[in-house]
């Protein structure tokens, strides 16, 4: 979504939401496959008309609109997130740690007290959303967690540490690892690691699986984007992605700052 279908103030254009809700009404499959979790998809695609699942947490779980619940959530096991816990304060990185509840499905959360600017912004641009809740414990463990079941590690520092921090984790586990740099700010890197097999590419395939499609086109603008690019039978870059995004895709469009994902839609349709 950031950088690909949302503009320059991280929102949907009206003139994006108009032609995406005409596609939809349609019966045209438009979805989003993204980083972010639903306390944010939600309200950003409110006046798209979009209803079938959204991936989110890149891959990690699909979130369902009609019923407001998470579909196959895929959890990290508890001695993973142990050592992930051991591996990130090496690197001097505080992760955020994503956990669903088995009882109500509620996301929460949790950190360490302390913030970096970086996170006190991440924090509070998030903290007063509907469907997730932030928990501040003196050091996160799996204790600490409630026993709930953690589907995402999200850690945010400069992109050098991050980096190392990435390596160190795919040498030591079988986890799945995304790593890369801040859309507006290359020098800041986040980090995003999951359980085994988790990717967009792999939630592409289930949900392409799960609806039938026999086409699917997908549109990215980052490095965590490349690996959905390789599954699906179009894949398009914005005019704004990186340059390994734009070496991937098969054709590029115009920036994200100008529709572009919405207009090239709209024009394949019609």
């Amino acid at each position: 979504m950031d950088g690909t279908l949302l503009g320059a103030d991280s929102r949907v254009s009206a003139v994006s939401e108009a032609m995406l809700r005409e596609l939809c009404s349609r019966g045209v499959a438009v979805t989003v496959a993204t980083a972010r979790t639903p306390a944010t998809v939600q309200p950003l695609l409110s006046n798209t008309g979009i209803s079938i699942p959204a991936i989110v947490m890149t891959g990690a779980a699909m979130w369902d609109f009609g019923s407001q619940r998470y579909l196959d959530p895929r959890f990290i096991d508890d001695r993973d997130v142990d050592a992930l816990i051991r591996v990130f304060r090496a690197h001097g990185v505080a992760p955020f740690v994503y956990t669903l509840s088995a009882s109500d499905g509620m996301l929460a959360v949790y950190h360490a007290s302390a913030l970096s600017p970086h996170e006190l912004k991440f924090y509070e641009e998030r903290s007063s959303l509907p469907l997730k809740k932030f928990e501040f414990v003196p050091q996160v463990s799996v204790d600490s967690m409630a026993g709930a079941g953690v589907v995402l590690f999200l850690g945010m520092a400069p992109l050098e540490r991050i980096e190392a921090l990435a390596s160190d984790i795919r040498m030591k586990t079988q986890l799945s690892v995304s790593a890369y740099p801040d859309i507006f700010n290359h020098s800041l890197g986040y980090i995003e690691v999951f359980a085994p097999g988790v990717s967009k590419a792999a939630a592409i395939l289930e949900l392409k699986r799960r609806l039938g499609a026999g086409y699917v086109t997908v549109y990215g603008d980052n490095l965590n984007d490349i690996p959905m690019f390789a599954v699906a039978d179009e894949a398009v870059a914005v005019g704004n992605a990186l340059p390994e995004v734009r070496k991937a895709a098969s054709r590029v469009i115009d920036r994200n700052t100008d529709d572009a994902v919405a207009r090239d839609i709209f024009r394949q349709e019609y």
